[in-house]
């Protein structure tokens, strides 16, 4: 049985980690916009009504199949380190950290990569994409369960400056579920950029959205944001933003079991997922019983190797030799799996696995946590399929208690720099022109002629567990795409957290309490730190997914009951 009804369409399909999310995304498929229009309405509301968790300045990594080209390109949206940047300055000042504030601001990146969405392969203006989110900000919505969970869980980072609870508190504690929260200056600011497009739209689609695109990195926005940082010890200069361009290209990809699974490149941690697929294609997975001991150890050690492979080689490509060929081969695959023992866990993070002539950086002695982790935060997500075939998959993020908002525009520009590290030695180490090494990673399956299914989640280092663990569900269980993410499921804590201050978890393994009490016992009995979690905890993961049955002309929409994800389809 089902705890949220499976949407069905013939037309078109939608689903996102937000309710209003999807309703922007459903009304410009409506519209007749195509897949990638919707997505970025989507993307551009989450921003809106996930504030908490995804900025309109924050990351939108992407990906985008076009239909008509057979084709599937990634969109990077991710920003790198200002110019001014000094890594010296971070071991010095600060211990060999990155503190919370402004010091965590890379250049803003999801304005720039939702306009180059529109620009190579959608058919809609800025302006009325964005108008739903314009709208929600403007006019307010009601706060909702998740929001509100990690608006208390985050109080005391909301707290250190005073124009963030401007927005997000009221009366001096945080907004609570079913207040309505109104972002005037957010509204004002995306509108500004529509107005922006609509000045220059006589000249032609394109210099409109070029010009939107001005308005925000060398306008009046630019100016506004690094005035800022000049006035209180920033980094992000004018030069910063005027210069910056998303990168599109060519994404990873491997088969497993006779499907293609897509991610973004090593700049994210989305080839963890295509490791762990690699992996388990050696594995009858389905003589090994769902979510039996034996299922759940073998996937959580494959994620511990992926994970510490993560660690020691992922990063900027621009920077960093990342042998991703070598780490997707099967001899390599092959090579891991013999490193599992079936009767005992690893215990701790394992060491990474070798690439022979390949130099990378240190993984470094991490930080053994000492208390529980706070909620796996910072993200959310957004997938759709349109009648042609078209089909987009985001995982637009970054926070709002994280860094100080730019007053009178509404935003936090992206803090990801919480995902590198002040260490010289390490892969990930922060370099001017840089980019951290993201955790958002958005995914796509697909069999040709018959499946296509985009599908991502937000939660950190938990996003590619839950979404293993749902593509599993799916493919080799058979499940249907919304019971494939409601299963239960687990996760695994034991690597260095992707945040700064990076603490670690050794052996630690979360366990929904649905799996069941002789499984966790079975798995205690080896040698995992099982923590009991709750069954549907948000701890978990959310995944949302679009699943295309090419044959059938059928859609099928799922959303993850975990948070507040909804599906909407025709």
């Amino acid at each position: 049985m089902r705890m949220q009804p499976m949407v069905i369409g013939h037309h078109y399909m939608a689903s996102a980690g937000q309710y209003l999310a999807t309703e922007a995304a459903h009304d410009i498929l409506r519209a007749g916009g195509n897949a990638i229009d919707a997505g970025v309405a989507g993307g551009i509301a989450l921003g809106v009504v996930h504030s908490d968790q995804v900025q309109f300045s924050g990351v939108a990594p992407m990906l985008i199949h076009l239909a008509d080209r057979d084709e599937t390109v990634a969109i990077a949206g991710l920003g790198w380190w200002p110019r001014a940047l000094n890594v010296e300055t971070f071991i010095r000042d600060h211990n060999g950290t990155i503190p919370m504030g402004i010091l965590r601001t890379v250049v803003p990146a999801a304005p720039d990569a939702w306009i180059l969405a529109l620009q190579r392969y959608g058919t809609m203006s800025f302006g009325e994409v964005a108008s739903a989110a314009i709208r929600y900000a403007r006019d307010g919505f009601a706060v909702h369960a998740v929001m509100a969970t990690f608006l208390q869980d985050k109080v005391e980072d909301y707290r250190r400056w005073p124009q963030n609870t401007a927005i997000w508190h009221r009366d001096g504690a945080p907004l609570r579920e079913g207040d309505r929260l109104v972002q005037a200056d957010l509204g004002r600011t995306i509108q500004f950029m529509a107005d922006q497009e609509k000045a220059a739209a006589g000249s032609g689609r394109e210099a409109g959205l070029a010009a939107a695109r001005d308005a925000f990195y060398r306008g009046d926005i630019a100016r506004t944001i690094t005035k800022y940082h000049r006035e209180n010890g920033g980094l992000l200069t004018e030069a910063d933003l005027a210069d910056y361009r998303s990168e599109v290209e060519a994404p990873l990809r491997t088969t497993f079991k006779g499907t293609d699974v897509l991610s973004c490149g090593p700049w994210c941690q989305g080839p963890v997922l295509l490791q762990m697929l690699a992996m388990l294609n050696e594995v009858d997975l389905q003589a090994l019983g769902h979510n039996s001991k034996e299922y759940v150890h073998l996937l959580a050690e494959v994620m511990n190797l992926c994970f510490a492979d993560r660690e020691r080689y992922y990063g900027d490509p621009r920077f960093v030799d990342v042998p991703m060929q070598t780490l997707l081969s099967r001899a390599y695959a092959q090579a891991r799996l013999k490193t599992i023992r079936g009767d005992r866990a690893f215990g701790e993070m394992p060491p990474p696995g070798a690439v022979a002539g390949h130099r990378a950086g240190s993984t470094g002695k991490a930080s053994v946590a000492a208390a529980e982790p706070g909620l796996p935060g910072d993200t959310s997500y957004v997938c759709v399929v349109d009648a042609q075939g078209n089909a987009f998959s985001a995982t637009p993020s970054d926070v709002s208690w994280e860094g100080p908002v730019i007053p009178g525009l509404g935003i936090c520009p992206s803090s990801r720099g919480s995902q590198s590290w002040a260490d010289p030695a390490h892969t990930s180490v922060l370099a001017p022109g840089k980019r951290p090494r993201l955790t958002p990673n958005p995914a796509m399956a697909m069999r040709r002629g018959e499946l296509l299914m985009p599908f991502g989640s937000p939660g950190g280092d938990l996003q590619p567990q839950g979404m293993l663990q749902a593509l599993l569900n799916h493919l080799v269980f058979g499940m249907d795409i919304q019971q494939a993410v409601e299963a239960p499921r687990f996760v695994t804590r034991n690597f260095p957290d992707s945040f700064e201050p990076h603490t670690y978890y050794p052996g630690r393994l979360d366990v929904e309490q649905a799996i069941g009490q002789p499984t966790i016992d079975a798995l205690e009995a080896i040698g995992h730190k099982v923590n009991r979690l709750p069954d549907l905890s948000l701890r978990t993961a959310s995944v949302c997914a679009v699943s295309a049955d090419l044959k059938g002309g059928r859609l099928y929409g799922a959303a993850d009951p975990r948070r507040t994800g909804r599906a909407m389809g025709w």
